[in-house]
């Protein structure tokens, strides 16, 4: 079928299963970290709007643990039934750094999420924000453990190969291998970001239908600050990272610049645009830069870039895939900073709840942050293609070897499954969304935890409010 073979569809079924779940933890990590400001400023000033943010985004960030906990577990079982040959080869590495990740990541937060979701009128307001920050803690070690096991497979260090198997020798090299602080610091900035569009987009959603509360300018507020400030950084943890690629995987930086020879002692242009074509070996309509790849990826204007055509074909990557799905992150990235931009502008001239082309600006780049995330990811593990872990293992002695018609028919199964129950969640979370923030007006005199109430339930919060916003979008159609 399209010429695919099994190992192609078991690499599809992985893709497709990651590119799910990379989504909700992502939001996890960056709402996590945004409830723990929410409530530390709330303690600080006893700002109402602060708590009532709290109490709205808990509700969600409830509903996104939940789908990245369910949908992390399908990963971690496709080691043992698609890629078991994998997993015996680097098992004695990724599986101790996997098994870390639970010890000390899952425990946390599993230990306080309790206590930060359901503890907030039975618990002194110390212990509850002590709970939010460590759950908040504990989503950034897990970041910490599973961006290790991957950065390893990109750049395996600190091992010896014994009996055909891969046996740590170094820990700390292992841990901390050259290409894993760059990524570390990518994928957690990527997820502040991410969520702060998601969460300036849903401000912008409440705001074009006329619902202007302090709650959600709050919310907008916060969002384009930390666009505005974060946006810029990750562009340049982005240049130091292609630094760090180039040096340790220059066959990708090759084919993600589309780049096929090099001419002479000419420096390296920059290929805006084009088609890259793997069987003609070149860009076709290509749009060039003179001198500016060069000026990029080696910070000089007269060294070369590595070519594709300095590789055996068979250990180049698809360039064709990581040539554009590289431009789509940069491109976001762009943009991204273009609004945090534009929201400092507005902000200065008091116009930044008040300009419709900005709402709607945020309102599409709601989605812009993950989708940045998902090319991201796209670029990293194809372009570390043909190999599974770099330079030791090729992708094709990784697979199990199931049969074409087994690995299609789970295929299909993950494709009918995922889509019905994270469709399910992604709708429910969107709802609670559309419902948007509330003033808590039956909070106790002090306002706040200690005092013995019934919990919030976050799971039930997406209840009648719907209707509220349905009448609130039609008695504004008019304006």
């Amino acid at each position: 079928m399209f010429g695919l073979e099994a190992l192609d569809l078991a690499r599809i079924q992985f893709a497709f299963t990651i590119s799910f779940h990379i989504l909700f933890p992502a939001i996890t990590i960056g709402l996590a970290s945004y409830l723990a400001v929410l409530e530390g400023l709330w303690l600080k000033t006893r700002d109402d709007t602060y708590r009532d943010l709290y109490h709205f985004w808990s509700k969600i960030f409830a509903v996104n643990f939940g789908m990245g906990v369910v949908s992390g577990l399908v990963m971690a079982y496709q080691f043992g039934t698609n890629w078991s040959r994998f997993s015996d080869f680097a098992g004695a590495v990724t599986g101790p750094l996997l098994t870390y990740e639970v010890l000390t990541a899952f425990f946390l937060e599993a230990g306080f999420l309790g206590v930060m979701l359901f503890g907030w009128n039975r618990v002194g307001r110390g212990l509850h924000f002590f709970s939010t920050v460590m759950v908040a803690i504990g989503t950034l070690i897990s970041t910490f453990w599973i961006l290790s096991s991957n950065s390893w497979m990109q750049t395996p260090q600190g091992y010896e190969i014994i009996d055909g198997r891969v046996i740590p020798v170094d820990w700390l090299a292992v841990v901390f291998n050259p290409s894993f602080p760059y990524r570390l610091l990518h994928m957690s900035t990527a997820a502040f970001v991410a969520t702060a569009f998601f969460v300036g987009s849903s401000a912008a959603w409440h705001l074009l239908r006329g619902r202007d509360t302090p709650a959600i300018r709050r919310m907008l507020s916060m969002a384009m600050w930390m666009a505005l400030l974060v946006a810029p950084i990750q562009a340049v943890i982005g240049d130091f990272h292609g630094l760090n690629t180039l040096k340790h995987q220059p066959a990708k930086i090759a084919a993600i610049e589309g780049h096929w020879e090099n001419v002479g002692n000419e420096p390296t242009p920059l290929i805006l645009f084009g088609w890259p074509d793997m069987q003609a070996e070149k860009t076709r309509f290509a749009v060039e830069i003179p001198y500016l790849g060069s000026l990029i990826l080696t910070h000089s204007l007269d060294k070369q870039v590595p070519a594709l055509k300095e590789f055996p074909p068979e250990d180049r990557p698809n360039s064709t895939i990581v040539f554009w799905s590289f431009r789509v992150m940069v491109g976001l990235g762009l943009l991204m900073i273009f609004t945090g931009l534009c929201s400092l502008w507005l902000r200065r001239n008091d116009r930044l709840y008040q300009s419709r082309p900005f709402l709607h600006m945020v309102l599409w780049m709601g989605p812009s942050g993950l989708i940045a995330i998902l090319a991201g990811w796209f670029t990293t593990e194809i372009g570390r293609q043909p190999w599974v872990v770099y330079g030791l293992m090729r992708t094709a002695d990784a697979s199990s070897g199931h049969s074409f018609a087994q690995m299609s028919i789970t295929l299909v199964l993950f494709v009918v499954v995922y889509f019905a129950l994270f469709g399910a969640g992604l709708s429910y979370m969107l709802r609670l969304v559309r419902k948007g923030p509330e003033a808590h007006e039956d909070e106790p005199a002090d306002g706040g935890p200690g005092q013995k109430r019934t919990p919030a339930r976050p799971l039930s919060a997406a209840d009648d409010g719907d209707d509220e916003a349905d009448h609130n979008d039609s008695s504004h159609k008019g304006n």
